[in-house]
């Protein structure tokens, strides 16, 4: 398939700090890629910029002339108290110029009643769990038919189970041929993702990871032990 989302010469910064300079890689139609990366190494920062509300200089391009281009889930989706989770998903799908049905936005992420979802179409947001506050933004960010969906810790803070059910999600929509990025620190992303890209030190690489570890993200961000005294306390 064809790139979905291309990244080229990247720069973030806020005033004299650099967070990423000259920072380009892809996402093709179809393929979700993991970011990974240690705490502050600017993945959010990152996924805001391709997701156009951050700042930035060089190329972001997605393919596609959906009336949205880029759907995008932030790590801590806050929604309006009160409403239930179609009346929120009806409040975004309003904005569009065609608004879609909120009852099968719900179903894609199973939230609704159909095939074995949760049927929470009617509870209040505040009424939900952290998961399925979860899975409501992604059916938020999954409105218009986005090429390319951008998840910001889709499976923080969630059980095994939900967090099953979020790559779930994401299965269901590279197989529709929508393109997923994502920032993670959950390991299921190494073999439930087709691309791994490293977050570090102001660049993005793709490293070589073996699938098989019990925790294949752990090399990548290892902290180097001490360099072991000799001779009177003098380090080697």
């Amino acid at each position: 398939m064809s790139d979905a989302l291309s990244v080229a010469d990247l720069r973030v910064a806020f005033g004299e700090f650099e967070v990423f300079a000259d920072v380009s890689f892809s996402v093709e139609a179809g393929s979700a890629v993991a970011l990974v990366g240690p705490n502050g190494s600017g993945k959010s920062t990152l996924l805001r910029a391709v997701a156009g509300i951050q700042r930035s200089t060089g190329t972001v391009s997605v393919a596609g002339d959906a009336p949205r281009t880029v759907g995008y889930l932030p790590q801590n989706p806050r929604f309006r108290a009160g409403f239930t989770a179609r009346e929120t998903v009806e409040t975004y799908a309003d904005l569009l110029p065609d608004p879609p049905d909120p009852d099968a936005a719900l179903a894609r992420v199973g939230l609704g009643s159909e095939d074995g979802g949760l049927g929470a179409a009617d509870r209040r947001v505040e009424a939900l769990s952290g998961g399925m506050r979860r899975l409501l933004g992604i059916a938020v960010a999954l409105l218009g038919d986005p090429p390319l969906v951008v998840l910001d810790e889709p499976t923080s803070d969630l059980d095994p189970v939900m967090s099953a059910h979020v790559f779930d999600v994401v299965d269901d929509l590279t197989a529709d041929g929508t393109a997923v990025l994502l920032a993670t620190h959950d390991d299921r992303s190494v073999t439930r993702t087709d691309r791994v890209l490293a977050v570090q030190d102001g660049a993005v690489t793709e490293p070589e990871l073996d699938r098989t570890a019990d925790d294949p993200l752990a090399a990548l961000f290892e902290v180097p032990e001490p360099t072991a005294a000799v001779d009177g306390g003098e380090e080697a």
